[in-house]
């Protein structure tokens, strides 16, 4: 039976009857159509569990990356450049994977075909990062040991930075169709808040336990073969923690082409799309952008601004710990204090994914209570405190620092390492909102404005995402180095910006509460 909503329940009209016959040929007999059963919610929760994988690897990315750059000999000022293939691959990748996933006729579906090849590309990836050390010295580095060496190692960070990038792309290719497929589950049953929560929640987990796995120094002691004459314990590592990444995407992944119950997508439904091949993916893209509602402007708007004061954050939050907490240094004597200050840093993004995972489960309610612009607000709001607290805390640590008193591994001042912890645990409460709530109110205006692709949709509202990315990649390492302040500068930056966000969202936003869409189409 052809699945039907329960508002499409109906009784067989007297259209489809010839002389008492149903045009089936069987005799006649009036018949109720009854709706399937309601989609569970365990069903959905399991059907995202791929996001949950994909995050994992995110975490490990972006609590160890930025620190394992500056082992291979990266200057602090150049490590935000490694970060533009995010940015041009969410340009690039996001809208060509949204385009194509909304008339994908695939037997298994419109977004799995898509999942399934990102988590693929994702694992060689990872396995690219984790061994770039031992490849680089395959490739000509210096042969000196990792203890010792302080320069440069080049081809080392060559396939650091090719993996890198085949990393984003491949991220972006699986976290469009799964955010998009969320909004296709949920639509009519639940809600598009319902099936955000759900993705956020799912990120939470894999968020938890990427840094967990970044915060544990001993894989190299539980697996010594990680450890060589180019890869030393914090690279032993990271190395192990992206081993694990490997197996927990793949199961991650088989889980949700099992449980996805997606429906292949009839043919005769995109004959009639617009355009073909790659230049109208972005022509349509860009008619979309031109055709758009104000009201969808407005939220972009405020989306752009949102992750300009975020990105300082997610880019620098562990290097800030083992730099300006810690005092260490990436290379040299002060490795270890340095190294220790990020797996410190690891724990507090531990801290603030277990605080995002609790409050995922509340933004629905409060949404519906408060509406979704007042709930923006609020979270921007509170980036803007902890940021400034970051900056406060950075100064009185710097001022304060002596460096014969943090030559062992004692760490820094405890309660200032206590406040640190806690503002990261903090960060965990906004986070909760930017991975729910844009994506949520952008997944809503559009159903009600024209109907339009779920995925398209996605691809538009990340071109509010992927231009800060750049911004901030451009211009935060000069900055900091222009001040000589470390990371400093960049927060102050950010907490300047989530300022500016909170009050534009409180006037420019639309008074959406995250309702099903039957709900929102009669109540507003």
């Amino acid at each position: 039976m052809e699945e039907v909503r329960p508002s499409e329940a109906r009784v067989v009209s007297s259209l489809e009857i010839e002389d008492g016959v149903a045009r089936s040929g069987k005799a006649y007999e009036p018949t109720l159509l009854l709706p399937p059963k309601k989609r569970s919610l365990l069903r959905m929760f399991l059907a995202c569990m791929v996001s949950g994988g994909i995050q994992y690897g995110w975490a490990l990315q972006l609590s160890l990356l930025s620190p394992y750059a500056q082992t291979l000999g990266i200057p602090h000022q150049y490590v935000s450049l490694t970060w533009i293939c995010g940015p041009i691959a969410g340009f690039v990748v996001q809208p060509l994977v949204g385009y194509y996933s909304d008339r994908c006729t695939a037997r298994m579906g419109r977004r799995r075909p898509f999942i399934l090849a990102g988590c693929l590309i994702i694992c060689l990836s990872v396995l690219m990062i984790g061994f770039s050390a031992d490849l680089g010295r395959r490739f000509g580095d210096t042969k000196e040991h990792c203890g010792t060496t302080t320069g440069s190692r080049w081809a080392a960070a060559t396939v650091y930075i090719v993996g890198f990038w085949f990393l984003d792309f491949a991220n972006n290719t699986v976290q469009g169709p799964a955010r998009a497929m969320m909004a296709d589950l949920s639509a009519g049953d639940y809600g598009p808040n319902v099936g955000q929560a759900i993705f956020a929640v799912w990120m939470a987990i894999g968020n938890i336990l990427g840094y967990t796995a970044g915060a544990n120094g001993k894989w190299h002691q539980w697996f010594p073969w990680l450890k060589t004459a180019a890869c030393c314990d914090a690279c032993a590592n990271l190395k192990g923690a992206f081993l694990t990444a490997v197996v927990l995407i793949a199961i991650s992944m088989t889980v949700t082409m099992y449980m996805a119950d997606e429906k292949q997508l009839d043919k005769a439904d995109v004959e009639s799309a617009s355009g073909h091949g790659c230049i109208s993916v972005f022509g349509d893209l860009f008619k979309s952008l031109k055709n758009m509602p104000p009201v969808l402007y407005k939220v972009l708007a405020v989306t752009f601004i949102t992750w300009l004061a975020w990105f300082p954050f997610l880019q620098y939050d562990t290097d800030w710990m083992g730099r300006e907490v810690y005092h260490g240094v990436p290379q040299g004597p002060k490795a270890d204090i340095y190294n220790a200050g990020v797996r410190e840093g690891a724990i507090g993004l531990l801290l603030c994914s277990v605080v995002l995972g609790v409050t995922s489960f509340l933004i629905p309610t409060l949404c519906r209570k408060l509406t979704s612009k007042v709930v923006w607000s609020i979270s921007n709001f509170l980036v803007f405190g902890i940021m400034t607290a970051m900056v406060i805390l950075s100064l009185v640590s710097t001022k304060g620092y002596n460096a014969s008193l943090t030559a062992g591994l004692n760490g820094p001042n405890r309660t200032i390492k206590a406040l640190a912890l806690t503002l990261f645990a903090l960060m965990g409460i906004p986070q909760a909102v930017l991975f729910s709530v844009p994506w949520a109110v952008a997944s809503e205006l559009t159903t009600q404005e024209d109907g339009g692709g779920q995925g398209l949709a996605i691809g538009v509202l990340n071109i509010a995402i992927v231009m800060p990315q750049l911004i901030i990649s451009l211009t935060a390492g000069p900055i900091d180095k222009a001040f000589g302040k470390d990371n400093t500068p960049a927060f102050g930056i950010g907490g300047a910006f989530a300022f500016i966000c909170a009050v534009l969202a409180l006037v420019l936003l639309p008074k959406t509460r995250g309702t099903s869409n039957a709900v929102m189409a009669g109540g507003h």
